[in-house]
């Protein structure tokens, strides 16, 4: 028997026949690039207003091409703040008029930055799905973790989005990213939607669709941080205890692919921020194959605990 390249691969290895296979390709991911007017502190790939990385127009028709080709259910756009990509607008209304949805991940607090005004009508106009990082309703706990003032600014945004029918129609869902301030997995979604739904609503007049807990990931600025604190080694155990093998079906690793900003192919997010393209493959958008892609084998590091503990985590919230 061959030797199991982790500890992770160790875990999975009784559930899972060969190791990690995609299941589907319902998702394209497209990481457009690192600049963000944040730098928050659990960022995993290191976003700032100092990051120049950003895709291509070139690399951005490529990633037409494919999406062309999939057929995918959505195309999930993030960064950095994906908004400050200057083709971001174009690339939208080209997958709009291909007919694919698309969803976009914002830090919410972009609409108040010059020149960026225009973000909230034309994310309606294009009957974008809004992805929203809220990591907390309460102020001190999201602006320790997002930096001052971030609060106020995101609730302020959510109302502009609740103005345009945001949160309240069905062809406008407005969803809430939650993610730990602390050393601590995310507790359960269900009751914490319910709880910011009663704090919004009482306390700021806000809807929303629904809520995302998201696990951070020990990679990039929260890897250094627990490593800074003496917790790295804490954290992974936990991680570790938590392993949820009923989680592993529906890992997003195994329904997407990502895109990173220079057409890098990789499994996620996460793995695009460790520099792990996909493996055995065309690692670039350009050599896409759409039956080895959809049916590829899944690279995996220590770091995928983050998405198999308690109920899982995953892009799109809870798994179990």
């Amino acid at each position: 028997m061959p030797q199991l390249a982790n500890i992770f691969d160790q875990a999975i290895a009784p559930h899972v026949n060969g190791g990690l296979h995609a299941l589907s390709l319902s998702t394209i991911q497209v990481n457009v690039g690192l600049k963000c007017n944040l730098e928050c502190g659990h960022c995993h790939v290191v976003s700032s207003p100092r990051r120049s990385e950003e895709m291509s127009w070139d690399v951005m028709q490529h990633v037409l091409r494919v999406v062309g080709e999939v057929r995918p259910d959505a195309v999930d756009i993030t960064g950095g703040a994906p908004e400050m990509h200057p083709c971001f607008r174009d690339f939208v209304r080209a997958l709009r008029e291909m007919g694919t949805a698309v969803q976009v991940r914002t830090n919410l607090t972009i609409f108040a930055e010059p020149g960026f005004d225009w973000i909230p009508d034309f994310l309606y106009e294009q009957k974008v799905r809004i992805v929203a990082s809220l990591p907390c309703y309460l102020e001190d706990n999201v602006d320790k973790q997002r930096g001052d003032g971030v609060f106020r600014q995101s609730i302020v945004a959510l109302k502009q989005l609740n103005a345009l029918g945001y949160g309240l129609r069905d062809d406008l869902p407005l969803h809430l990213v939650y993610n730990p301030v602390g050393v601590h997995l995310p507790p359960a979604q269900a009751k914490l939607e319910s709880d910011y739904r009663q704090r919004l609503r009482e306390g700021y007049g806000i809807e929303f669709t629904g809520l995302y807990t998201i696990a951070n990931m020990p990679i990039g600025r929260w890897r250094a941080e627990l490593k800074q604190t003496h917790q790295f080694e804490s954290y992974m155990t936990t991680l570790q205890s938590a392993f949820n093998p009923a989680t592993l079906d529906g890992l997003m690793c195994r329904h997407q692919i990502e895109i990173g900003w220079d057409g890098t192919l990789y499994d996620c997010d996460f793995h695009l921020a460790h520099r792990l393209p996909v493996q055995g493959l065309p690692s670039h958008v350009a050599e896409f194959d759409l039956a080895r892609h959809r049916t590829r084998t899944v690279a995996t590091r220590d770091y995928c605990f983050g998405c198999t503990a308690g109920a899982g985590s995953s892009c799109g919230g809870a798994l179990t």
